[in-house]
């Protein structure tokens, strides 16, 4: 919000959620507090939760994030495709982005079963109407490859290197 009253672009920024505090007692009213407190409109706001976490408990996420996304808030999953998710959950979950694990995208195009697997999550998501992220892009080569199949968001070194508060 900080970001907004300086009179920067309007971003998202995201947030990784642990499954302790999705699981927090009055999370989506802390959250729901937080977001009045500070006047951040929801749709700035994206959290990150993990495969693995959201499988745990499928219901009660289920739950949870419907109240957030209710709110504005993007959800995303976060190292698709190294838990053990199940398709029949992935539709019922209120999220907007599934970020493609690193350990798919660091051999292609070269890796034909890296290839495989990241396409069938690109064109899973294209069909569900969500978006995907590759992470850990690192050459030319993976962009050129990621865009011509439809993934048009990327992270990774080829981007920037982590940094600073104060170096954004």
């Amino acid at each position: 919000r900080a970001w907004q009253d300086q009179g920067l672009p309007k971003v998202r920024v995201a947030v990784n959620l642990s499954g302790f505090q999705l699981q927090a007692k009055n999370f989506v009213k802390s959250v729901e507090e937080i977001l009045k407190e500070t006047g951040l409109e929801g749709e700035f706001l994206e959290f990150e939760i993990t495969e693995t976490v959201v499988m745990q408990n499928p219901e009660f996420a289920v739950n949870i994030l419907t109240q957030l996304r209710d709110k504005g808030i993007h959800i995303s999953i976060d190292d698709f495709g190294t838990g053990h998710s199940s398709l029949a959950y992935l539709k019922q979950f209120p999220i907007s982005t599934i970020k493609i694990d690193r350990s798919f995208i660091g051999d292609i195009p070269l890796d034909k079963d890296d290839v495989s697997i990241t396409l069938a999550i690109i064109n899973m998501a294209k069909g569900l109407g969500i978006n995907t992220v590759a992470e850990g892009v690192e050459y030319e080569e993976q962009i050129g490859f990621l865009q011509s199949h439809g993934c048009t968001l990327m992270q990774g070194y080829y981007y920037s290197k982590p940094i600073s508060l104060d170096e954004m």
